[in-house]
């Protein structure tokens, strides 16, 4: 009899990516997906570390599923287990099974390939697995190949697939080395063999995702130590020849791994998407060497001006932090400065929030709540007005877009514009799934809609139509 799981998942692409792992490696113990912890043998919390208050959330939800947890052991339905994974799990492991005892399983983003070993102990009834350890195995040699559904998302179209993993930049302000680990490459043969399966089961857009990504340098044949390694501009280009792929995107990327090849396959492979998640994070040089960001204000500048130069019509988004320990309100003007100079399609802000364990936590001269408030409000008024400013300027234009889910209205479908944008159409059932040309008649603050203007022919170019210079964005 199929036992039933179900995952929920917090934070960035790779925890949706490693939750469809964790799907695929529990199929052979015949779990199935359900749609409620309700109905669930096995729940799953697929957690992030990155904001404030992220841990606080997860046990507001454990206390919750406490509660089904017990009333399904009374009902008579059988046991319920119940773990917790991902980067919380990893910071905070046996705190975690100190504040809930009736947790059956707490591991991190690196083991999950050795959940089929750990759902055995645990439902042995031996205590709580804990499995917070950095293996010496890389797991991704050990999971399964991915199956048709695995990490495609949007009636399976669309898919991340994970290229790197770690960080060993250290920013001040960031958990991420701690609960990922150190920066690792996967062997492009094996990133390349996972897109070709992709591509099999039909999707037409992939994701490539590291927590650096353009820091991949993956060994070319697959062997370790030694030997050839491709950096990601190339990986690209071989990824973009695979029959079938006709979008791709990556992220997050760190300004100063940006190299001259990566640049150049903005300019050389059309299936490159023409919009870049570029994080800067301040415009001040003080705080960005506080911060330990490795590049200067200026120096991302020029690199945008150089990916402009290679594909004109890139949009940029950005992640900015307001009130970083020290900053003054000359550095949260050069921030202000900065992202008017850019000009972005899309941004996400923050008001700086220790994390524990990490540098800028134990730094004084933390930033007032109210002064944070203040920044990051007058900053995001200034982001909201870009985006609305570059949607407004998309109507008029033809954009093919990957139409993936339906819209809240019936005979509506919504998609994925080359610029990241949802995208609403009236369109038949039949073309969910394709990339089809729509004009885009209206705009607004989060999303477009368009009218149909005609199916792409499979395999053919992207004409982007694009009407105004990304320019008119900056001041």
């Amino acid at each position: 009899m199929a036992k039933k799981l179900h995952i929920r998942t917090y934070g960035c692409q790779m925890n949706v990516y490693d939750s469809a792992r964790m799907a695929e490696v529990l199929a052979p113990l015949g779990y199935v997906p359900a749609d409620t912890a309700e109905d669930a043998d096995m729940v799953i919390l697929n957690t992030c570390h990155i904001r404030e208050k992220a841990a606080e959330k997860v046990y507001s939800e454990l206390g919750r599923l406490r509660r089904v947890k017990e009333r399904r052991a009374q009902s008579g339905d059988g046991p319920m287990i119940l773990a917790v994974a991902g980067c919380v799990a990893q910071a905070e492991g046996a705190e975690m099974l100190r504040r809930a005892p009736f947790l059956d399983m707490v591991f991190g983003p690196q083991t999950y390939h050795r959940l089929p070993e750990m759902v055995a102990r645990a439902s042995r009834g031996a205590g709580a697995v804990l499995d917070t350890d950095f293996p010496a195995e890389d797991k991704f040699d050990h999971l399964p190949a991915t199956g048709a559904a695995a990490t495609a998302e949007a009636g399976g179209r669309s898919a991340f697939l994970t290229v790197q993993e770690g960080c060993d930049k250290f920013c001040t302000f960031c958990v991420v080395p701690y609960t990922r680990g150190a920066e690792f490459s996967r062997p492009a043969a094996a990133v390349l063999a996972e897109a070709r399966r992709l591509a099999a089961a039909g999707v037409r857009e992939v994701t490539l995702l590291g927590q650096n990504v353009n820091c991949y340098h993956g060994a070319a044949d697959g062997a370790r130590g030694g030997g050839a390694e491709w950096r990601l501009g190339r990986l690209i280009a071989a990824v973009a020849e695979i029959d079938g792929i006709r979008r791709l995107r990556y992220t997050t990327s760190y300004p100063a791994d940006m190299d001259d090849d990566l640049i150049a396959a903005h300019r050389d492979v059309p299936e490159l998407m023409p919009f870049l998640h570029l994080p800067v994070q301040s415009g001040s040089d003080r705080v960005l060497a506080a911060m330990n960001r490795r590049h200067g204000a200026d120096d991302y500048r020029r690199l945008v001006d150089r990916l402009r130069a290679a594909r004109p019509d890139l949009a940029l988004s950005s992640d900015f932090i307001v009130g970083f320990p020290g900053e003054t309100d000359a550095d949260f003007r050069a921030t202000l400065d900065l992202a008017r100079q850019v000009g972005y399609a899309q941004a996400y802000s923050f008001k700086y929030s220790p994390r524990p364990g990490t540098p800028a936590a134990a730094l004084e001269d933390q930033v007032p709540e109210a002064v944070k408030a203040e920044r990051l409000a007058e900053l995001q008024d200034l982001l909201n007005a870009q985006q609305v400013a570059f949607n407004d300027a998309c109507v008029g234009s033809v954009l093919p877009v990957l139409l993936d889910r339906h819209g809240r209205h019936g005979g509506q479908l919504v998609g994925r514009s080359p610029f990241m944008q949802a995208v609403h159409v009236d369109a038949p059932e039949g073309l969910m799934g394709e990339i089809v040309d729509l004009r885009i008649d209206g705009a607004h603050a989060n999303s477009l809609s368009g009218t149909l203007s005609g199916v792409l022919a499979a395999g053919a170019d992207l004409p982007v139509s694009f009407p105004a210079d990304p320019a008119r964005l900056r001041a």
